[in-house]
């Protein structure tokens, strides 16, 4: 069952879903001693890490203990403005004392030849660390109800729902075409979902996916223990 947390706006969404994330990650490393956390982009995606950053809740995790992953990334070069993670940099991770071998990035296109390699790389990173089970897995959602770079009625999607835990995307429908991406069973392995989006111009995607629309990857995502929503007035309208 997919529980849904509605909020006024946009950036109650991201600021509410940051707080959760420093309760969450403080809570789990006080209880297992690690948190495996996958982290999205996007706009409210990259907004939640701002905030939490501003927080005093940031304080409150050891963040020794955090091992950060990404959904996807845009396989483009280092430092490429596009990147997934160069957005995180900024927001949050290079706010907290987190140790640069806790944080997984996917390769970027001036290391690696083909996105094929990258995701080979990180499907190998993946296994050599366990294959968590990750404890939080966040995701924003495109109007057309892609979540990580799995997209509607293209390949990533038909590909994507089994095989290795990273895969290449080309041809992608949002630029730049070619990604790396988590697959479904990767995603899915998550303890906890956590989907999120705002504005108007989603919620006709938001009602479908709610309502099960196997065709989108947004209504097929989900956690083991959890699948949360959190979507602001706007984007709620036709759920």
């Amino acid at each position: 069952m997919r529980r849904v947390l509605i909020y006024p706006d946009q950036q109650a969404v991201a600021d509410a879903t940051g707080a959760r994330l420093g309760l969450f990650l403080a809570d789990t490393i006080a209880t297992r001693g690690r948190a495996d956390v996958v982290l999205t982009g996007g706009t409210v995606g990259i907004a939640l890490l701002s905030s939490l950053a501003q927080s005093a809740l940031s304080g409150l995790i050891d963040w020794t203990s955090v091992h950060v992953w990404w959904g996807d990334e845009r396989f483009v070069a280092s430092g490429d403005g596009d990147r997934n993670e160069g957005q995180a940099q900024e927001a949050l991770l290079r706010h907290v004392p987190l140790p640069e071998e806790n944080i997984h990035r996917m390769g970027a296109s001036d290391a690696f030849g083909t996105a094929e390699e990258a995701a080979e790389a990180y499907a190998a990173d993946i296994l050599a660390a366990g294959s968590p089970a990750w404890d939080v897995a966040l995701f924003g959602m495109g109007p057309d109800g892609h979540v990580a770079s799995l997209f509607p009625d293209h390949q990533s999607f038909i590909d994507g729902r089994s095989g290795a835990d990273a895969r290449a995307v080309h041809d992608s429908p949002k630029p730049p075409p070619t990604r790396v991406t988590l697959s479904l069973p990767a995603i899915n392995r998550a303890k906890r979902v956590w989907v999120v989006a705002a504005g108007a111009a989603k919620a006709d995607v938001v009602g479908r996916a709610l309502a099960g629309d196997a065709t989108l990857p947004a209504a097929a995502v989900h956690g083991v223990e959890e699948t949360l929503w959190l979507i602001d007035a706007e984007a709620a309208t036709k759920a």
